[in-house]
């Protein structure tokens, strides 16, 4: 045998042994790791609040046969209005557009088929200028309403109540939610015959903000009359948390 040939032998059984030396033995392979027994609950929790501010669409429509006349008549009403609520002791940051729009309304009328004539178009321009109020003193409300159905509002709508800053009662739902998932996981585990562990997982649920009740007073002017009485009530804000919890021996 060639002393070439018998290098590569012993090349080739020395690369062998690396192989077999690096190879897992079954011990040192880990074992899956069992899936942790736990409970899954979400808690509810509600707390309630006194609104302290009060938001409100108020603005014109108004129908004219050109655009010049019914964009005029448009800013000239909404002039008596901005004045109103500045009148009212309504801040100008809390005064915004909330819709500007213009649009033809098409009447179609048909001559008499006999006298053979074409279709022709009649119509108004309709221009609806809205803002976006918030009042501050909820004393005043009626009286800013009033005010400004007075300047020339025919379109007021969506008075709803919330406050300014919910973080505060944003917290004691949570509060209470964490409480309630509690609650429901100590029930869960005692009719299962299981202990109740460590909290494993939190998480918020998003959900809807204050469960509000708004009003509406469409076209009060054209109805002859004014805000009428408007009450805040009270605001519940609802928070959902999910929560899971360790199973232990």
């Amino acid at each position: 045998m060639s002393k070439r040939v018998i290098i590569s032998l012993l090349v080739c059984l020395a690369l062998l042994a690396v192989t077999v030396g690096c190879a897992p033995s079954a011990s040192s392979v880990e074992a899956p790791r069992s899936i942790e027994r736990s409970i899954t609950v979400v808690g509810e929790g509600k707390a309630s609040v006194s609104p302290d501010v009060a938001e409100a669409n108020v603005g014109v429509e108004v129908l004219a046969p050109t655009v010049k006349e019914a964009t005029e008549e448009a800013k000239e009403r909404m002039m008596a209005i901005m004045a109103a609520l500045q009148k009212a002791g309504v801040a100008e940051k809390d005064i915004q557009t909330s819709n500007y729009s213009i649009y033809f309304e098409r009447y179609p009328e048909i001559r008499a088929m006999v006298e053979a004539e074409p279709l022709e178009v009649e119509g108004n321009y309709r221009v609806s200028n809205m803002v976006r109020v918030k009042i501050r003193d909820l004393d005043e409300v009626g009286a800013v309403m009033d005010g400004v159905i007075e300047a020339g509002a025919n379109n007021v709508y969506g008075v709803n109540f919330t406050v300014d800053d919910p973080s505060e009662v944003r917290s004691e739902a949570r509060g209470k939610a964490i409480a309630n998932a509690r609650i429901r996981a100590q029930e869960l585990a005692d009719l299962n015959g299981v202990n109740l562990g460590e909290v494993l997982q939190i998480s918020e649920v998003i959900g809807g903000p204050f469960l509000t009740s708004g009003i509406s007073v469409p076209m009060a002017a054209e109805y002859g009359g004014g805000a009428g009485p408007i009450s805040p009530g009270e605001l519940e804000f609802s928070v959902q948390i999910q929560v899971t919890y360790a199973i232990v021996p």
